[in-house]
């Protein structure tokens, strides 16, 4: 036997190799050998993909963008989508039919240029049963409409899944459809507001330019009462939200920022009234409408950041919606919420374990990543447990339910108590935009007793101008209108820069926080991997024998040692011969060559075991699958270290420990092999220490971390693709502006301190003219809208500056 003996680690990346790139996809290919006339394809399935297309005319694909299809379009197993001819499966999927006539929505994630939409808006071309297909590039939505009687769902599905764009079905599709964030109520109300509030301020001209002279008595009186007219559907419809929201907070004991603004509103309309009605004045209309209208726009304003991106995602998300049961007649598409206990299912690779159950035949690969944190794939004899969660590597397996979806350890996990915080409830009352209306109101009516006392005492005729002018003059207008654009610009910049807040609460958690914990499989390391070898190194011809052995294994180890070898030349081997679980043997030019687990390779080891060894005779070299850490990461620990204090739970081991160490510092903790409750509670004890919490993790096994921290933010390669449910959404490709957004969004509360300041101002100005009954109606309708104006350029002027500041994009996409 052989020890493999420990040498000089070296990290090998895939080998540059200049190559054909594929017509389709634009990987390279390997040969000429696949190729339609002068135009080369990497596999058959992106040649497959240009016949139908140029059969059916389409070609123009090719010609808006160059290689524009998905790389290495894989064959779609035959029953792959066989669960959509089960018709009360499909019933669950149809947004409309009416027996002949059928329309769906699929979420397509392979969207990515202009070509995509141009063709999957062309599918007619390719089935005449297809009769309209319209793509939401925002959101990778295709609504497709055809006729049932001409194709069938399963048959749309796999024509989609033929030409590259496979449809992503899950459990939750079943369940319910997908939220609309887009308020249109609010729009209709803008829309209302907007159209009362220009037209009032046109017929309020003659008032503000004629305060001396005045103007002919009769058109004054028409003005007076068309505004009167003009401002009823902006009291009673477009600012109904702030008289609901207000009267829910009394009624929890409680007064919020709506609660002043809608006393205000009813001050303002009431003595409005009562001075046109008495002749004696032209009422406050162009002032109160105006405050609706600005106040909506700011609040329509944040809800553009929720129009395409959901927060709220369970584990249904994740799940497919159907799964092949074994019966006495065959194999039986039935929905997940009809799976019982003892059914068997059999699964294929890449496909996600629906339930626990038990695994009858064949050792099977198992891939926790996205449920635990582990990377390495767990192997699982016959008659073990498999949890729910897990995607299958490897050969088909037949397995049997022991606890349906509902009593999974996924489920639990998500039953969890953390899962019940309504965060944006417990947010919103600790908000300090809240806090600061409360205390505001408070001295108002103080304030405003005072004056009703003094002037009863007085002068009784100055009670009520005096006490009315203070509440309309006094508005915290300028305070929610400050928090609402500030917030709104900030959402629009960070939004343009990768980070999707849930809402404008977030921003201001945000700013509280010390304390960073990140998760490491998928957050700080990647999709790809570093490959480390140590002992015997390979010269060409053994790399050549190697790449032929490994290149045609199913098995993840073999896939990553073809990934590390590259694209090699053809050689013929002897014997070549795969035994499951332990590796493949073959012969090449009288060597003996094993590639496997030590046992299987002969191969004793101290300490550590290395996921592979390739033994060629008696040399012998370990390979270890390192993930690798995403580019950005090297650059962003140093800034974030001088301002939070950090920490990493894994579920994975500790191999990149002492790198890890180094990157976010000596004084971080580092906890591996933690299970997904592991983190949720050592979030929850950093918590009760003090600590404001910030989680940052990507699967299912961060799912309680990011709820029980004060913010989660959850890392996506692709933001509609499926994340835990969280507070923010990170592109993962903007990771390197995190410390940069951290702090925009930390300073969001300074400038909203600010705009206050200057409002406290304005009303303390306003407040000593009013208490003395000197203000009168025409400066008061003057200065509110000057208020509300200047508060606006205020805060988005301020917020833009600090961006450009910190070099962020002002502008989405860069």
């Amino acid at each position: 036997m052989q020890t493999a003996k420990g040498k000089n680690t070296i990290i090998v990346s895939k080998p540059v190799q200049e190559e054909t790139l594929c017509y389709h996809c634009g990987v390279s290919c390997a040969n000429d050998h696949i190729h339609i006339g002068d135009k080369t394809f990497c596999c058959e399935g992106c040649k497959l993909v240009y016949e139908i297309l140029n059969e059916n005319g389409l070609c123009d694909y090719y010609k808006i963008q160059s290689h524009p299809g998905l790389s290495q379009i894989k064959p779609v197993r035959n029953d792959k989508f066989a669960y959509l001819d089960n018709e009360d499966i499909a019933q669950k999927l149809y947004k409309f039919t009416d027996g002949r006539n059928v329309i769906i929505t699929f979420y397509i994630p392979g969207v990515h240029c202009s070509s995509c939409m141009w063709l999957l808006e062309h599918m007619h071309k390719l089935n005449k049963g297809i009769t309209e297909s319209r793509l939401n590039f925002t959101t990778k939505e295709l609504r497709v409409h055809y006729n049932r009687e001409l194709i069938s769902l399963r048959q749309v599905v796999e024509l989609l899944a033929t030409v590259g764009y496979e449809p992503y079905i899950s459990l939750e599709d079943a369940g319910k459809t997908r939220p609309k964030y887009t308020n249109k109520a609010r729009i209709y109300k803008l829309g209302v507001a907007g159209f009362c509030f220009g037209n009032i301020m046109m017929m309020s001209f003659p008032e503000y330019l004629a305060p001396g002279t005045g103007i002919e008595e009769q058109y004054a009186t028409l003005f007076r009462v068309l505004n009167l007219v003009l401002s009823v559907p902006v009291f009673f419809y477009s600012a109904s939200e702030f008289f609901v929201s207000a009267w829910k907070g009394l009624k929890q004991k409680t007064l919020n920022i709506d609660a002043p603004i809608a006393l205000a509103l009813i001050i303002t309309y009431a003595r409005s009234i009562y001075e046109i009605g008495t002749g004696t004045g032209p009422g406050y209309l162009d002032s109160m409408s105006g405050i609706v209208f600005f106040m909506l726009v700011g609040r329509i304003v944040q809800d553009r950041t929720y129009s395409s991106i959901s927060f709220h995602r369970d584990y249904k998300a994740y799940f497919p919606i159907a799964v092949n049961v074994v019966t006495l007649k065959g194999l039986e598409s039935r929905s997940l919420q009809e799976l019982k206990e003892k059914d068997v299912v059999q699964l294929y690779n890449d496909e996600i374990i629906p339930a626990d159950s038990v695994l009858l035949d064949n050792t099977a690969l198992v891939d926790y990543s996205f449920v635990t944190g582990e990377s390495e794939p767990v192997r699982i004899l016959p008659g073990n447990t498999v949890y729910a969660g897990g995607k299958l590597r490897g050969e088909q397996v037949r397995m049997q339910v022991i606890k349906p979806v509902a009593g999974s350890y996924l489920t639990s996990l998500w039953n969890h108590h953390a899962f019940g915080r309504n965060k944006e409830v417990q947010n919103s009352e600790h908000s300090i935009i809240h806090l600061l209306s409360r205390y505001f109101t408070y001295i108002l009516l103080v304030l405003a007793g005072i004056t009703a006392l003094y002037w009863a005492m007085h002068d009784p005729a100055k009670v009520l101008p005096s006490v009315s002018a203070m509440l309309i003059v006094a508005c915290p207008c300028a305070l929610l209108l400050s928090a609402n654009y500030t917030n709104g610009n900030l959402l629009r910049i960070l939004s343009n820069n990768g980070l999707y807040l849930r809402d404008a609460t977030v921003i201001e958690q945000i700013g509280k926080i010390d304390h960073i914990v990140f998760d490491k499989t998928g957050t700080l390391t990647q999709g790809s991997e570093e490959f480390a070898t140590t002992g015997h190194q390979l010269s060409e011809d053994e790399k050549d024998w190697v790449y032929n052995m490994v290149v045609s294994s199913r098995h993840p180890y073999s896939q990553a040692i073809s990934a590390w070898l590259g694209i090699r030349g053809l050689c013929e081997l002897e014997q070549w011969t795969e035994i499951k679980g332990k590796g493949i043997e073959a012969y090449a030019g009288g060597n003996r060559i094993r590639v496997g687990s030590a046992g299987f390779t002969g191969v004793v080891t101290k300490g550590e075991k290395a996921n592979v060894y390739i033994r060629i005779n008696d040399e012998v070299t370990a390979f270890e699958i390192l993930p690798a850490f995403r580019e950005a990461i090297p650059g962003i620990m140093p800034e974030l270290k001088k301002r939070y204090s950090l920490s990493l739970l894994s579920g994975d081991n500790s191999r990149q420990k002492n790198r890890l160490h180094e990157l976010l510092g000596a004084g971080s903790e580092l906890l591996f092999e933690q299970k997904p409750e592991d983190k949720l509670n050592y979030i929850g004890k950093l918590q009760e220490r003090g600590h404001r919490v910030l989680m940052m993790g990507d699967g299912l096994n961060d799912a309680g971390a990011l709820q029980q921290s004060n913010v989660g933010i959850s890392l996506a390669d692709d933001i509609n693709n499926f994340t835990p449910s969280c507070d923010a959404i990170l592109d993962a490709r903007k990771f390197g502006k995190l410390p940069r957004l951290l702090k925009l969004a930390a300073n969001g509360k300074h400038i909203i301190t600010f705009s206050f300041g200057i409002s406290i101002l304005y009303n303390i100005v306003g407040l000593a003219i009013s208490m003395q009954g000197h203000m009168a109606p025409m400066i008061a309708a003057i200065l509110m809208p000057i208020s509300t104006v200047s508060i606006v350029l205020i805060t988005t002027g301020a917020s833009t500056v600090m961006a450009r500041r910190l070099g962020l994009s002002l502008k989405s996409g860069n």
